[in-house]
């Protein structure tokens, strides 16, 4: 089986080299392109396949967040994890909302990355603890809020439909339907469809009797 096509974002050549001598350790991982800012990357990822985006959020140019929303709008669009020291509430919506797969620390042990990585690159959310315990007690102060394409594609979900067939239905593309569901993942906490679906059907959401 072919290694994971890895993208690292970063305008700190060391910390890039640095994942990059990380992430070589690991035989089903490889580093294929490195960009200084997310206007590189975008480019990058015009030329060449790309599995799994590493972004940080704090560029020159063009930021993480945008970089990742525009390499998200892509067809057959990249993974994007975010790797960042910032774990700001403001920053974390954000990434979120811009369709990130994950948002971990740069404090993060190496085996963890290697492990979020692979499990972006199967559409799953990762969020580092101290994210997901911010986005909790988010959620506890307020329900999480689902755009109305977002709920929508989860009530086909919850019938039984692929992505593929979602999509058909709604008329849209398929990595555009995988879009919508990262964010539902990370918008919820969760790391799967049907938690999702259980998840949105908790806060009232969405109605599995429709």
């Amino acid at each position: 089986m072919s290694p994971l096509r890895l993208l690292l974002v970063d305008d700190h050549p060391v910390v890039r080299s640095g994942l990059a001598a990380i992430l070589g350790d690991e035989e089903d991982l490889a580093v294929v392109a490195q960009a200084s800012d997310g206007a590189e990357a975008i480019a990058i990822a015009a030329r060449q396949p790309i599995d799994v985006v590493l972004m940080d959020l704090r560029m020159p140019i063009l930021d993480g967040t945008e970089a990742t929303r525009r390499l998200r709008e892509r067809p057959d669009p990249p993974a994007v994890l975010i790797l960042t020291t910032y774990d700001n509430d403001a920053d974390i919506v954000r990434a979120v909302e811009a369709g990130a797969s994950g948002y971990l620390l740069k404090d993060a042990h190496p085996q963890d990355l290697a492990d979020a990585i692979r499990a972006a690159a199967r559409g799953e959310t990762v969020l580092a603890e101290p994210v997901a315990e911010r986005l909790r007690v988010r959620e506890g102060q307020e329900p999480p809020s689902l755009s109305a394409r977002e709920r929508e594609v989860l009530c086909l979900v919850a019938q039984g439909l692929s992505n593929l067939e979602i999509g058909q239905r709604l008329y849209i593309g398929e990595a555009t339907v995988k879009t919508h569901l990262q964010r539902s993942f990370a918008k919820l906490g969760v790391g799967d469809r049907t938690a999702a679906v259980t998840a949105a059907y908790q806060h009232g959401l969405i109605d599995l009797a429709r």
